[in-house]
């Protein structure tokens, strides 16, 4: 296959990954790296360096719309982005010093967790109506446009929250997915923010986590710019046309995308961790 082709294979796909990230918050980042690394052969610490680029592509196409419509929340957002962004760094200078083989059976086990969890029932709407004494200090509660009009919501468990985006911010730098999987989850259920909203601020946050822990692989060289370019620009694509039909999909098989995407590729990141052929 010639270079050229390789290329287009290389942003066709990743235009697919843009616009699953953006429609569920993901980042795109959970199949930009086993598409690279199953698909196409790529070492998984240079499929990490091409996907946080990417990631931060799909931040920028996608939230500057999610933030018109009305959906994100930008003070959870910025609240949240401190706790992500220093678990990055930590993550980005763990990640270096781990074999390829660890670093794959852990992002398996991650997304499959997260589908699991994903798939759950949501959790109480009579504890999401009741304020909460931190978020009322820190005027985190918000509306999001639904078919029937302006809905209110009130943001719950902050500290728990803050604890989760660490623990979000260290699996992208070790694993270079932006970790929009684990922030949806904790925004969902931790904080019991409605999934439209969880997911649009998820990609807000995503690229200044992937921002963070993008520096770290740079400097170490797992950045290539023909493998990134194409990949970046396909992401930032798909996560424009994603940005467009969020609003008409049910938040239900939001759900349902979220966990089958991830649950599948989670277990084949499994495998292939676990029988040593990346």
């Amino acid at each position: 296959m010639t270079v050229l082709g390789l290329t287009a294979l290389v942003a066709t796909g990743s235009v697919a990954a843009g616009l699953l990230g953006a429609l569920t918050g993901l980042g795109g980042g959970v199949v930009i790296i086993p598409l690279l690394v199953i698909a196409f052969g790529v070492d998984i610490r240079y499929a990490i360096g091409a996907s946080l680029v990417s990631i931060i592509a799909t931040s920028s196409g996608a939230a500057a719309a999610y933030v018109e419509e009305g959906y994100t929340n930008v003070r959870v957002a910025l609240v949240l982005e401190i706790a992500t962004a220093l678990g990055a760094l930590s993550g980005a200078g763990i990640a270096v010093y781990l074999r390829t083989d660890v670093i794959a059976i852990t992002f398996g086990l991650v997304l499959i967790y997260s589908a699991v969890q994903a798939l759950r029932p949501p959790s109480s709407e009579a504890l999401a109506d009741r304020p909460d004494r931190i978020a009322a200090f820190l005027r985190l509660d918000s509306s999001y446009p639904t078919s029937a009009g302006t809905r209110d919501y009130h943001v719950r468990n902050v500290p728990t929250g803050f604890a989760l985006m660490y623990g979000a911010g260290i699996l992208s730098g070790l694993l270079g997915i932006g970790s929009g999987a684990i922030k949806v989850l904790a925004m969902d259920r931790a904080m019991h923010l409605p999934f439209k909203v969880s997911t649009t601020t998820s990609n807000f946050m995503i690229g200044v986590t992937a921002a963070a822990s993008a520096g770290v692989y740079l400097r170490r060289g797992y950045v290539d710019p023909g493998l990134a370019m194409p990949v970046m620009l396909g992401v930032l694509a798909g996560s424009m046309i994603g940005a467009r039909l969020l609003h008409r999909a049910p938040p239900a098989r939001l759900r349902q995308i979220f966990a089958v995407a991830i649950a599948g590729l989670g277990m084949e990141m499994l495998y292939r961790g676990m029988t040593g052929t990346l």
